[in-house]
């Protein structure tokens, strides 16, 4: 097996894919907006995939945050709101919030579970700031640590009970990037006994099962590599400080943030620390790059992989009742 979760380029698994993927043994996979059509394509696209691997828990990932982030929506799926929405609610009623916050993750892990997708790139536990870039701060649970690591803990309580496994990201927190990763490399000057703040959504979340890292130079630990790429603060922060022994996938590697070939960017988060290196975009011959430049994955990679997915339990509760719950409360604020 490959240290790689790879995407796919359409709504069903192409003959020249189902043969890459069959010799090159990714991870696992992750599906996008161009993957998705319905209910009955999408389980049976997951179910495909399932039956290439062999493997039952084969992780099948998305980001459904809800927000400008969802790739299932509208009219097929519901829109839900995102970080935001709770953050709001905290202000008016704390208790609320964080019970809007689990009723709405559970409804989505019910939708997910019901297509066959087992993880949910989901909670952000990034400290918002003034100057957040955009991209996060539409999407951030608000600029207090405890909060953050509340609503995050809700979430990932509720995605558990709807039959998900949950992600916590972008470790060590994206909360100080200026600008976007998608297409620049910001780097953060904040000391070290700033970046205390940063820290602390993801110390009280040290448990999850599964985490992201973030493209950005922390001078304070790394002056001259992303986190990803950095084994300072994957080693000496994220599994250290943090103390984080869940499975670490990398953001996307094609992210403007990281400069090489895909090879190179997937071979070097690897070596840095990272268990998986994260490849979205179904480039077949950026796929093959990353397959020939990394080895199999290791064996403390594997038993981190394999902890996060026997956690998976059975679905509960009722979508529809979850989501009137999440929005009484929600109506509140």
């Amino acid at each position: 097996m490959k240290p790689v979760i790879f995407g796919l380029s359409g709504p069903v698994l192409a003959a020249d894919e189902a043969a890459f993927f069959r010799a090159a043994e990714p991870a696992g996979f992750i599906l996008f907006r161009r993957n998705v059509v319905d209910r009955a394509q999408l389980r049976a696209l997951t179910d495909s995939l399932r039956h290439l691997t062999g493997r039952a828990d084969v992780p099948i990932l998305i980001d459904q945050e809800g927000g400008r982030v969802a790739r299932m929506g509208p009219p097929e799926w519901p829109a839900f709101p995102a970080g935001p929405a709770f953050d709001r609610l905290y202000d008016v009623a704390p208790m609320s919030a964080i019970q809007a916050a689990r009723a709405n993750a559970q409804a989505l892990g019910l939708m997910l579970a019901e297509v066959g997708i087992n993880v949910d790139c989901l909670p952000l536990l990034d400290v918002a700031r003034p100057e957040t870039t955009e991209a996060v701060a539409t999407r951030a649970y608000g600029s207090e640590p405890m909060r953050v690591a509340a609503l995050g803990r809700a979430t990932l309580e509720g995605l558990a009970a709807g039959g998900v496994v949950g992600v916590v990201k972008h470790m060590p927190g994206h909360g100080r990037a200026v600008v976007d990763t998608h297409h620049h490399l910001p780097t953060v000057t904040a000391t070290d006994a700033e970046l205390e703040v940063d820290l602390e959504p993801f110390r009280t979340l040290a448990h999850a099962p599964m985490g992201m890292t973030s493209h950005i130079v922390f001078e304070a630990w790394d002056r001259d590599r992303p986190a990803t790429l950095s084994p300072v603060v994957i080693e000496e922060v994220i599994r250290g400080r943090i103390g984080f022994d869940g499975l670490l996938m990398t953001d996307d590697i094609d992210m403007k943030a990281l400069s090489g070939t895909a090879g190179e960017k997937a071979a070097g988060a690897v070596a840095a620390g990272c268990d998986l290196a994260l490849d979205c975009w179904a480039r077949m011959t950026e796929m093959e790059d990353i397959a020939a430049s990394l080895g199999d994955i290791s064996d403390a990679s594997r038993a981190r992989l394999d902890r996060a997915m026997t956690a998976i339990r059975p679905p509960q509760g009722d979508f529809d009742e979850l989501i009137a719950r999440r929005d009484a409360f929600l109506a509140l604020a």
